[in-house]
């Protein structure tokens, strides 16, 4: 080991972490598990994270790169050599404010993006509630979306061009190909050649399967991207294999990416219900009327808020203590068109009488409250006082929205069937809920409840289509 670290010293200019306290505080990361790397390198340049790349691949161990380690299922961590790009490789490169694109390092922030564009009255689109440190690779790594998918998709749908250093340490710009740039591409002898040659083919023998078996969701983002490539080589772009390959195609050294025009007024509705599951029965009507975003707030958290003197006075927009509340918001450019929308959907549920209160949130600093609880929901449920805490391992399944009210009754029937309860947030416009069985992982006995519910929970979201 004394060799590599030499060596890796020897090449790049970054910072080389091989000892013991360094190895440990990248072991974790947002999420439960822990695992102990080889060693950490901090990268100050392409070349460095090339040259890490290279001593790995001869000396046969494994490369993580990691953003702001807010990973919640340990994609961050791993045994092999950390590429940390958070500390130096966050430069906003160039903007394009008239075609609209950004060109970045894989570790700027994102809120870093947005308050950079939001002078010419742009943002990067997905936004995730950790937006405040989670970083653009890892967006990338994760093919992540946030509360306004329905809206804006996910970050697949925002990346236009990455460059990407390949297992090799070679490095590649992947972007968009016409048919002959990628019979060019095929045609090749060396090893990007293989890699172009090999999406081609594999995603055109399996087509059928592919289309049979990849759930027709708008937030599946589980496994490689290979349904981006079975219908044609016109507009190939190799770079959407990379988003939601958590790092094990390549290592991002450079992103261009979309960039949207921030809505010029948004409104928004808090509706309170008096159970979880007539909150979730009404999603499906509320998507009627085209809404920005349906995000979930279980009584658990309701709660847990007020527990926090920081977050309690801001929850003004609560009345009294409903089982469950959706945050449904409209954006726009016309104020009187979203609050003819917000109006409409109100009378709608009056008449079918779906919700037991209708708080209209209309004043941008009061809709902030409402975002800052929601953004913060994963702090105040971890902070309960109680042995069993809201633990992360089955948190992320999505289902189709229509199927999603049958699928959360039959997944907290599985919970409870194993002696225990779960809370329940996040983005039930796209049927993608944050689900946070309550275990202690202190007890031999939930453990054990653990890997059951993984299991029953992972047949679960097969049979419903997620």
């Amino acid at each position: 080991m004394q060799d590599i670290i030499h060596e890796l010293k020897k090449r790049i200019q970054g910072e080389v972490r091989f000892d013991k306290i360094s190895r440990i505080l990248y072991s974790t990361d947002a999420s439960i598990y822990e695992i102990e790397p080889v060693g950490v390198v901090i990268p100050k340049s392409s070349e460095d994270i090339q040259a890490t790349v290279e001593i790995a691949a001869k000396n046969e161990i494994p490369i993580i790169p990691r953003g702001g380690g807010t990973s919640l299922v340990g994609q961050s961590i791993g045994a092999g050599i950390v590429l940390d790009c958070s500390k130096y490789l966050h430069r906003i490169l160039e903007v394009n404010q008239e075609e609209k694109w950004a060109r970045v390092q894989p570790g700027v922030v994102l809120d870093q993006i947005n308050a950079h564009v939001k002078q010419w009255g742009l943002c990067f689109g997905p936004d995730t509630a950790t937006s405040n440190r989670a970083n653009l690779g890892g967006l990338i790594g994760n093919n992540s979306s946030g509360a306004r998918s329905i809206f804006y998709g996910k970050t697949i749908d925002h990346v236009l061009e990455l460059k990407v250093q390949l297992a090799t340490g070679k490095e590649v710009v992947l972007k968009t190909l016409n048919t002959s740039e990628l019979t060019g591409k095929i045609e090749r002898s060396d090893f990007e050649g293989s890699i172009y040659k090999a999406v081609v083919e594999i995603s055109h023998a399996n087509k059928e399967e592919i289309d049979r078996r990849f759930p027709k969701i708008l937030r599946r983002v589980g496994g490689y991207n290979l349904d981006e490539f079975v219908n044609g080589e016109e507009k190939f772009n190799l770079a959407k294999m990379i988003v939601g390959s958590e790092g094990t195609l390549g290592v991002v050294t450079e992103a261009k990416v979309n960039l949207v025009s921030l809505p010029k007024h948004r409104v928004l509705g808090v509706l309170h219900f008096s159970d979880l599951f007539s909150a979730l029965d009404s999603v499906t009507p509320i998507l009627d009327f085209q809404p920005s975003a349906i995000e979930l707030l279980d009584q658990f958290i309701i709660r847990q808020t007020r527990t926090t003197l920081e977050y309690a006075r801001r929850m003004t927009f609560v009345e009294g203590d409903p089982g469950a509340i959706l945050l449904v918001e409209f954006q726009g450019d016309s104020k009187k068109r979203l609050m003819d929308s917000l109006n409409k959907l109100i009378n709608f549920l009056k008449k079918h009488k779906l919700g037991t209160a209708h708080v209209a949130v209309i004043k941008p600093h009061e809709q902030e409250n409402v975002w800052f609880i929601r953004k913060a929901g994963l702090g105040l449920m971890m902070g309960t006082k109680e042995a069993r805490k809201p633990i992360g391992f089955v948190e992320d399944t999505a289902v189709p929205a229509e199927k999603l009210a049958e699928y959360i009754r039959e997944f907290d029937a599985v919970i409870r069937e194993h002696g225990t309860e779960a809370c329940y947030y996040a983005h039930a416009s796209v049927g993608c809920l944050h689900v946070r069985p309550l275990l202690n992982l202190k007890s031999k006995d939930d453990l054990a409840r653990m890997q059951s519910l993984a299991d029953h929970v992972s047949d679960l979201v097969l049979k419903y289509g997620g």
